[in-house]
């Protein structure tokens, strides 16, 4: 009896340590395929590695991703590349990547179309606000969005509080010519997810991310502005800096490494891509990539996201997809299930 009674506390006392332990958290793999339903109203067809048509998220899934990233836009036209993305559209393509075990994160633009580090244009409804204003637009924005997605059965699990924003947003008001402006914008942008859903992740995303320079300079004066967010997240493509991945990764990688160690965050390649006609060297970016994020120490590196792989070139015209001209995927994208 005395036995039975030692191995019951010694099963107990197992138990235990097991649930006291921390959950590890999955590396996140994915794509943002905010192109993937225009793409599909308008007759492309994908097709897996076997040259069967497929549902394009399933061979996604295939190939190693298990993290969905989609754009919302305020008020977007019905343009095929650049317009759509709307509160609606988005809440169909989460509930659809969910329901295949996606993890889900949306980025913000908090434009009606396109909004990067040569473009911050205000949504039109929002363009003679006074700044006042502006701060409740960002927050009712973001809130029903959000909010909209949790009453559809979507929780994402990470909110770009805007899309590269290293001259800042919502131009001219939140300019990073006027810190104390954009900082009270974003805390507005994180006060609102929060609202929904305190466990959400809020990131903050600046391009060049083997720029470190440029990086310092933004998240030192974010932390001047008392700016609250949980991920820093980094764009890398060596293609727009004319340059090949072998001799920026290593900035890449001191990049990521300072970040997580600077500001005590969690860091992310929230946008990678290269040329789909340069499949080796894409696949070696990609390779290269993931091994630096998962690198950071202490567990801070936490995914690695491509930007519109799906977007083949024949319909987008866009270079830095990884779909091939047959409607396959690039085996350039096997990186994502190698690493």
């Amino acid at each position: 009896m005395m036995k039975r009674n030692a191995i019951t506390l010694l099963l107990l006392l197992i138990t235990g340590l097991n649930f006291g332990q921390k959950k590890e958290t999955v590396f996140a793999k994915g794509a943002d395929v905010g192109w993937l339903p225009q793409m599909e109203a308008t007759g492309y067809k994908f097709y897996d590695t076997n040259g069967k048509e497929a549902d394009c998220l399933q061979i996604l899934k295939d190939l190693g991703m298990n993290s969905i990233r989609l754009r919302v836009w305020v008020n977007p036209s019905n343009d095929k590349t650049s317009g759509h993305c709307s509160k609606e559209e988005t809440i169909v393509m989460a509930l659809r990547a969910q329901k295949l075990g996606f993890r889900i994160m949306i980025n913000f633009h908090y434009s009606d179309s396109w909004a990067d580090p040569a473009k911050q244009f205000k949504p039109k409804d929002w363009e003679k606000h006074s700044f006042a204003e502006l701060l409740n637009d960002v927050y009712n924005h973001t809130y029903d969005v959000i909010n909209s997605l949790k009453q559809a059965g979507v929780t994402p699990e990470w909110v770009q509080v805007g899309n590269e924003i290293p001259g800042g947003m919502l131009w001219p008001d939140g300019s990073t010519d006027n810190w104390p402006q954009l900082g009270q914008l974003l805390n507005k942008g994180y006060d609102a997810v929060k609202a929904v859903d305190k466990n959400i992740k809020v990131i903050v995303h600046v391009d060049e991310g083997n720029n470190n320079e440029k990086f310092r300079i933004f998240f030192d004066n974010a932390t001047a502005q008392k700016v609250k967010y949980d991920v820093i997240g980094l764009s890398y493509y060596p293609y727009w800096i004319k340059k090949d991945y072998t001799e920026t990764i290593a900035d890449l990688e001191f990049n990521l490494n300072d970040m997580a160690k600077r500001y005590g965050k969690e860091v992310m390649v929230v946008e990678v891509g290269g040329e789909d006609n340069q499949v080796q060297n894409t696949y070696e970016l990609l390779t290269a990539t993931i091994k630096a994020v998962k690198n950071v120490p202490n567990n801070k590196g936490i995914g690695v996201l491509y930007w519109e792989p799906q977007g083949a070139r024949s319909w987008s015209h866009y270079a830095l997809s990884a779909w091939q001209a047959d409607g396959k995927p690039s085996p350039a994208l096997n990186a994502f299930k190698e690493n």
